[in-house]
Parts: C-alpha cells; sequence; structure tokens
C-alpha cells in the first residue's frame, strides 16, 4: 500500500521542523487515511486508533518510532498546505482507477463548526467537484465565508486544476457566469448551468420563449414519473436548440448576456403531488451541449447526487457538521482526509453501504484488509 501512496502523494512538503519530523509524514497520514476510512473523526481518534491497531499498520508500516500522538497529528493538519495536500486528488483517484466520462457536479458546501470566535474566524466553506456516475470525489477548493472569497472564484480554481474531456459540468445558477463558462470550455468540457434571475434579461427572455404552450408543442420533449412513499413526482423537459431568436437585433436595455458557445436551452417542469397537494416548480438551463430531452433530463437529476451520495454522507456518516477543528489549516485538511477515504470507501465492496463498512473495518482487521488491499 506504501508504494501507491508514495505515487499518490510524492513531493508533497513536510511543514515540520527539528525534532517534530520523528515520525514519518506519510506514514502520519496513512494512519489518518486508514483510521478515517474505519470510523475515526478527530485527530485523537486517529491517536487511538493507531494505538490499538499498531498491529494493523506494522504489517505495511516501519513505525520507527512507535505510533505518532494526538499533538503530532493536530500539528501536521494544522500546519501543512491545503493547496498541495488538496492538489494530490488527481493521483490519488489513478491509483483508485479512472472517474470516466459523465456529470462532473460543482457544489459548495459550509463546514459550520469551522468558525472560531476567539480569533474571530469566519467559517470554512469547501466547493466540491463530484464524478455522479462513478460518486468520487474529484477535488476541491477552500474559502473563508464573508472574508472578500467566494464560491464563484472557489469554483473556477477548482475547475482550472481538472481535465474536463468529454464531461458534463453541472452547477446551480450562483455559477451561470461567462468566465466560469468559458474556463470549463479551455478545460475540454461542455456546461450544464441552472438559468435564474441573476441574469435578469436573459431569464425574462427564456421563460417568456417556454411559457408560450404552442411553442413548447412543437418541441422535443420528454418526461418521468417517480412515485414512492405516497408521492407521486412527474418531470417534464423541453430542449430548444434554435438560438437565432436571442442573437438578434435587440435593444440595449434587454440585451442578454449569452454564456460562450452556447447551444441549448432546456426547461425543466416538475409536478409533485403528495397528501392532497399538487406543487409545481419549473426551472430554465443553459448548456454548450446538443442534448436530448432524455439526456437533459437525466444530467439535471444527475447534479443532484452531490447532496444525497456526498453531503448527505459527509454529515450523517462521517459527522462533518459537527467537526470541531478550528485552528490554521486544520479544517481544510480534515476536509480533503474525509473525502480521501470517502474515496476509498466507494470503491471497494460496492454492495456494502459506506455507513456499514466504517463500521466493519473498525471492527475487524481482515476486513478491513479488504477494503484497503485496492491501495496497492
Amino acid at each position: 500500500m506504501m508504494t501507491w501512496f508514495e505515487n499518490a502523494f510524492d513531493g508533497l512538503p513536510d511543514p515540520r521542523t527539528g525534532n517534530a519530523k520523528r515520525h514519518d509524514l506519510l506514514e502520519v497520514l496513512t494512519i489518518a487515511l486508514t483510521a478515517s476510512v474505519c470510523g475515526a473523526e478527530s485527530c485523537s481518534d486517529f491517536a487511538d486508533f493507531a494505538v490499538d491497531r499498531e498491529d494493523l499498520f506494522r504489517e505495511f508500516l516501519r513505525l520507527e518510532n512507535g505510533v505518532p500522538s494526538h499533538d503530532t497529528f493536530s500539528r501536521i493538519f494544522r500546519l501543512l498546505d491545503p493547496a498541495a495536500f488538496s492538489a494530490c486528488f488527481g493521483r490519488f483517484l489513478d491509483g483508485l482507477g479512472a472517474a470516466g466520462e459523465g456529470v462532473v457536479a460543482i457544489d459548495g458546501k459550509t463546514l459550520r463548526r469551522s468558525f472560531d470566535d476567539a480569533a474571530r474566524g469566519n467559517p470554512l466553506a469547501v466547493v466540491t467537484a463530484f464524478a455522479s456516475a462513478s460518486r468520487l470525489v474529484l477535488g476541491q477548493q477552500s474559502f473563508r465565508v464573508a472574508e472578500g472569497d467566494s464560491e464563484i472564484l472557489a469554483a473556477r480554481a477548482l475547475l482550472e486544476c481538472l481535465d474536463l474531456s468529454g464531461q458534463l459540468v453541472t452547477a446551480d445558477a450562483l455559477h451561470c457566469q461567462k468566465e466560469t463558462a468559458q474556463v470549463i470550455r479551455d478545460r475540454g468540457g461542455d456546461y450544464l448551468l441552472r438559468l435564474k434571475a441573476n441574469h435578469p434579461a436573459l431569464h425574462a427572455m427564456v421563460d417568456e420563449y417556454f411559457a408560450d404552450p404552442d411553442l413548447r408543442a412543437g418541441l422535443a420533449a420528454a418526461a418521468t414519473t417517480d412515485a414512492d412513499h405516497g408521492r407521486i413526482e412527474i418531470r417534464r423537459a423541453w430542449v430548444s436548440h434554435d438560438l437565432d431568436w436571442l442573437r438578434g437585433p435587440k435593444s440595449a436595455s434587454s440585451e442578454p448576456v449569452l454564456l460562450p458557445d452556447m447551444t441549448c436551452l432546456g426547461l425543466i417542469e416538475t409536478t409533485v403531488e403528495h397528501r392532497g397537494k399538487t406543487t409545481t416548480t419549473r426551472h430554465c438551463h443553459l448548456s454548450s451541449r446538443a442534448l436530448s430531452p432524455a439526456a437533459y433530463l437525466q444530467a439535471a437529476r444527475a447534479h443532484w447526487a452531490v447532496e444525497n451520495s456526498l453531503h448527505w454522507v459527509l454529515d450523517v456518516t462521517f459527522d462533518e457538521d459537527r467537526a470541531r477543528n478550528r485552528k490554521d489549516h486544520g479544517p481544510e485538511n480534515l476536509a480533503t482526509l474525509r473525502k480521501l477515504a470517502l474515496n476509498v470507501l466507494r470503491r471497494a465492496r460496492p454492495e456494502i453501504s459506506i455507513r456499514r463498512k466504517r463500521k466493519r473495518s473498525g471492527w475487524s482487521n481482515d476486513f478491513a484488509r479488504s477494503i484497503l488491499g485496492q491501495m496497492r
């Protein structure tokens, strides 16, 4: 396993000096990642797990100075360069297997307990790129809420680090920006972006366009129906590849801001019947890919896997929302570690839930080896 880990984290700078370097950096990170896979959630947990499972670690680590203490784990994650640590995602994924083509969902999440009242520090927020088909995290970029940073700029910085060839990048209306769309195109991908009132002229024109029932009747369409727990949800989608009317002569007051290489407009109308009440919502999207209605529906729905298969799992299974690490780079680096552990768990024993895999890895060395054995 160390060969795989050394390749993944080759060149990661060690922030420690002097006697603080008595434990090998890669060995400390390996223990922390293994402990996180097996259910540990804090630096104290990592240290306790290292003591209790020292026999497991000595199978593939030297541990020349014994197992690291809580202070060692805490010091490393506080001081480690978060940009360098996060940049290891690509090589880490190479060790697990390619994420494959499909939908890459971009979404942000605030780490609610990462604020520091004493230092008047704002909570940390993280933008994540999530491969919906393989359910793997491709990378993350952090920023501090209300410190002049923004999710928009963090998302662009993250996208610039990714090879998006063959990928369809989805994001909510916050990221429906010319500059963001151009980054996606420059990195070889296509975009599917939600359109809302932050582009008032374009939103009004597209909304009026799809509001005409006669026009919708002539467009390509698709529909899906889901029924579960007494709830019936019908989704209808229409797409239009005729954008000439948007590019014609317009008055200066109504000139819409068009995204680069935009080739497709879409509307999804969702009708939900639940407990005798019916609600209908409509959402418009812009895309650089000439999507069919069925592909459009599938991609728009795949975007929300980032909520159900990532954010929900991190909060419920990894207890991320209650993580109390606040000092220096600790919150960001531990957020990266959790996503690395989640990727490992996703790729091994797919027939078992993440929660069960973490519990059984913590209980049994043999089961832990079956999860960690893929990292050769």
